[in-house]
């Protein structure tokens, strides 16, 4: 009998690898190795060339690394995290690692072998959450990246005005992202006069419309 898709377990606590064995080995794959860190993930990787390395993020030695290393030394292998982290920092980290799928502890196991399985036909391997998080954060990205190429010679906005700029962008008053913001009103005033002061505008309107590229006089909400 052909053996399945071989994984090498990379996780620091027993139960844990012991849970993904056995819904990876019910699911059809073959777990070539299972390792309790990052130095053993990448020696047992070189040993085996498994099809999937499938390591923890925040095990002893950095599971970022490990991905990176193995990424790097075997094209071959397919790379996903395991962790129980959603923390958006692990998610970029890993992804950037060269991970093709990020998946959380708190999922049902018996589901791994099936997104797996999508990992090694070209697919990746997020939740639903996961996804919307980056959408999301490419969106600011390009937003920023427009932004930023219409901003005066010299200006530079702090992350803070940065984000009250975008939520302004998005048709919110100061109210709204003050709420947004967990901050008081105020804040955001002043937030905004500074962003105003950097653009070198007369309003609110104008820093807007200077951002999107807009010669139109269309106003926005002064609340």
């Amino acid at each position: 009998m052909t053996p399945g898709p071989s994984v090498l377990i990379a996780d620091d606590h027993a139960p844990t690898r012991a849970l993904v064995r056995r819904a990876l080995e019910n699911g059809g794959f073959f777990v070539c190795a299972e390792v309790p860190d990052a130095d053993r993930a990448i020696s047992a990787a070189r040993q085996t060339s498994p099809d999937v390395a499938l390591l923890d993020v925040r095990m002893p030695g950095s599971g970022i690394r490990a991905a990176e290393v193995i990424g790097t030394e075997q094209p071959g292998t397919s790379v996903v995290m395991l962790t129980v982290s959603a923390e958006d920092g692990d998610l970029f980290s890993a992804l950037s690692a060269g991970a093709s799928g990020y998946l959380l502890k708190g999922q049902d196991p018996t589901r791994f072998p099936e997104l797996l399985r999508k990992v090694l036909s070209g697919e990746a391997a997020l939740s639903g959450t996961l996804v919307k998080r980056l959408v999301q954060e490419y969106r600011v990205r390009d937003v920023r990246q427009r932004f930023r190429a219409r901003l005066p010679r010299g200006a530079r906005l702090t992350p803070k005005e940065w984000e009250v700029l975008e939520l302004l962008n998005d048709g919110l008053g100061t109210a709204d992202i003050a709420r947004r913001l967990f901050v008081a009103d105020v804040t955001v005033r002043t937030h905004l006069a500074a962003i105003i002061r950097k653009l070198n505008v007369k309003d609110r309107a104008a820093a807007l419309r200077l951002v999107r590229g807009d010669t139109s006089t269309s106003s926005v909400a002064q609340s």
